[in-house]
């Protein structure tokens, strides 16, 4: 778990930085929306984060793993042996044998297991792998497929001086989640969701948003994850773009008739006015929609959402509050705010869900979700949920480091 005193002797001992790389991350931290109780890999703790080996990010992986899988198949009373489909996502390790590999062997899954392992998916192989299940069963019968989504963070700290990689270091915690999905209606009492539609937008055409979002070596040869300045564009574009083909199927013919009509006229309006005609019509998406579970990518992601589909506070406490507690977990992060719901006990039958994920590619995916029964069992917030939310979420950094900001870059040491 990482408080603000262990995350400030990381970054001490990162010799690459400087006063200004120091200044760039102090205002980085404080406004990204992290708490002080995420998580990292053990690697970290060790102090070996510059010299990771290929076991680290392998038993970073088989540790999640192992307890997980083994705490589902316990919950669910099933046997790996009856495990029909196997979709693993972790986007930043790709190990020979593979990790779906690994656990097949570890579990002693069935000879003909279909099998598929993600990898370089980013933020939203999630969803890349629930509809990679739900075509597999369009076409076999009473399944069952489990998906394991996390992300290897050992292998992966950079250690160099680029902003716009130093950023990474800053978001990405240790997480991970393990869903069970099947087919069989003689188990639709046993469900807590049904799938209702799901739709992917990959723009990596456009070299905008393709470069946006991705690993490359900086200057010195350093390899690490590069978040450009156009990332918000880029990731508002594939939204938007996705809004357009999920909303016909999740949104009654009367508010897709009020925003075709309210468009029109907006457009007609800009067409006879030098002066425009005020903010551009936005669709309601809770007239078909009870709520939101937004990709913890970060504050601004969360508050651009926010902004653009005219959400409540109360709609974004989810992704707000998970992104303070366990951080950006990449793929595994939409599980963790769809927990907070489930622990907070919103979640009641008949309900819809709206999944929304970005990724590099430049991916948006985004799905539906129709809550079966009332939901309110215990899950991994159970410790800490009656403390959310908090009074304030903001993190005590620049309380221990603000000082940083007035040091003078000729004389400064950092002690």
């Amino acid at each position: 778990m990482l408080d603000t005193e262990f995350c400030g002797e990381v970054i001490k001992r990162t010799k690459n930085l400087g006063l200004f790389e120091y200044q760039f991350l102090l205002k980085a931290i404080v406004s990204a929306g992290l708490g002080e109780q995420t998580y990292a890999p053990r690697i970290m703790f060790s102090s070996r984060e510059d010299n990771p080996t290929l076991d680290d990010g392998i038993s970073e992986m088989e540790e999640f793993f192992q307890d997980s899988i083994g705490k589902l198949l316990e919950r669910s009373g099933l046997s790996p042996t009856q495990i029909d489909v196997l979709v693993v996502n972790v986007s930043m390790l790709s190990a020979v044998p593979s990790l779906s590999a690994r656990i097949v062997n570890y579990y002693k899954m069935r000879e003909d297991i279909k099998v598929f392992n993600l990898t370089g998916m980013g933020c939203s192989a999630s969803l890349i792998s629930i509809d990679m299940v739900r075509n597999i069963f369009k076409s076999h019968k009473n399944r069952y497929a489990l998906v394991v989504t996390s992300e290897s963070l050992s292998p992966n700290w950079y250690s160099g001086n680029n902003r716009s990689m130093i950023l990474a270091n800053c978001l990405f915690r240790s997480g991970g989640c393990v869903i069970l999905l099947s087919n069989n209606k003689a188990l639709a009492d046993q469900a807590m969701f049904k799938l209702k539609c799901l739709v992917r937008t990959h723009h990596g055409a456009r070299d905008e948003s393709y470069e946006c979002c991705i690993q490359r070596e900086d200057a010195q040869g350093r390899i690490g994850f590069h978040l450009g300045r156009n990332l918000p564009k880029a990731a508002t574009r594939a939204f938007i773009d996705n809004l357009k083909e999920i909303s016909p199927k999740i949104l009654p013919i009367r508010e897709l008739v009020r925003f075709a009509v309210v468009s029109m006229y907006h457009k007609i309006t800009n067409w006879n006015s030098t002066k425009g005609s005020g903010p551009r019509p936005v669709l309601n998406l809770k007239t078909g929609v009870d709520h939101f579970c937004i990709h913890t990518g970060g504050k601004a992601v969360i508050d651009g959402i926010g902004v653009n589909l005219n959400l409540s506070e109360y709609d974004l406490e989810p992704a707000r509050m998970t992104l303070h507690r366990f951080g950006n977990t990449s793929a595994s992060s939409l599980w963790y705010v769809l927990g907070y719901m489930e622990a907070k006990k919103r979640l009641k039958k008949g309900d819809k869900v709206f999944m929304i994920s970005f990724g590099a590619g430049f991916k948006c995916n985004s799905c539906l979700w129709e809550v079966v029964r009332d939901l309110g069992d215990g899950n991994v917030w159970s410790d800490c949920v009656d403390r959310y939310p908090p009074e304030s979420i903001v993190n005590p950094f620049l309380e221990k480091y603000g000082w940083i900001r007035d040091e003078d870059p000729s004389t400064f040491k950092m002690p």
